[in-house]
């Protein structure tokens, strides 16, 4: 059973945590991001740290929802003060990526037709060589459009094209032929 909900969080140097009646306002040096809690979780502020509390015997969904929404808040910090990042790999013979004047990723994957994709509010692309870089502080937001980008052309096992995550290892798979020889 985890315990991540009793775990404080530690409130960084130059940001501000505004406690609401029912979330949690976060501003620091990259930005503003707001979170609305569940009901059944509290938070209170002390020390400098965040407490996140639940009723004295708590349920299973309690005890869920306790550990869940301390993440997001420490998500919430960590996106206002560094921010997040994903890189994405374009592997293939003529695949590439270029991002247009109004921030739109146009693709060329081997489709008879450009794919155009808009990031979401807060969420910036960038290209560099074959690597597609999407970043922003809201980690949801980062990390869903990555995986946006990456639905498009999954990494196909028997050459390996398509878009893959950075450090992604995709499972080769034996030809018929190769497969058949043995």
């Amino acid at each position: 059973m985890s315990r991540v909900g009793s775990k404080p969080i530690e409130i960084p140097a130059g940001v501000e945590v505004q406690i609401k009646e029912n979330g949690v306002a976060v501003k620091g040096p990259k930005g503003e991001l707001e979170r609305k809690l569940h009901d059944e979780v509290r938070v209170r502020q002390e020390d400098g740290k965040l407490i996140f509390e639940v009723s004295e015997n708590p349920t299973k969904t309690e005890r869920s929802l306790w550990g869940l929404e301390r993440s997001l808040v420490a998500n919430l910090l960590e996106g206002v003060t560094n921010g997040f990042e994903r890189r994405l790999q374009i592997e293939g013979v003529g695949y590439r990526a270029v991002v247009e004047d109004g921030g739109d990723l146009v693709m060329q994957l081997g489709f008879s037709h450009p794919v155009k994709l808009t990031p979401p509010d807060g969420v910036q692309v960038a290209v560099e060589k074959s690597t597609v870089v999407v970043s922003g502080i809201d980690k949801q937001k980062v990390t869903g459009f990555a995986a946006e980008i990456r639905r498009v052309k999954p990494p196909e096992p028997y050459k390996g094209k398509g878009i893959r995550y950075e450090g992604e290892i995709v499972r080769r798979k034996l030809g018929k032929r190769a497969a058949g020889a043995a």
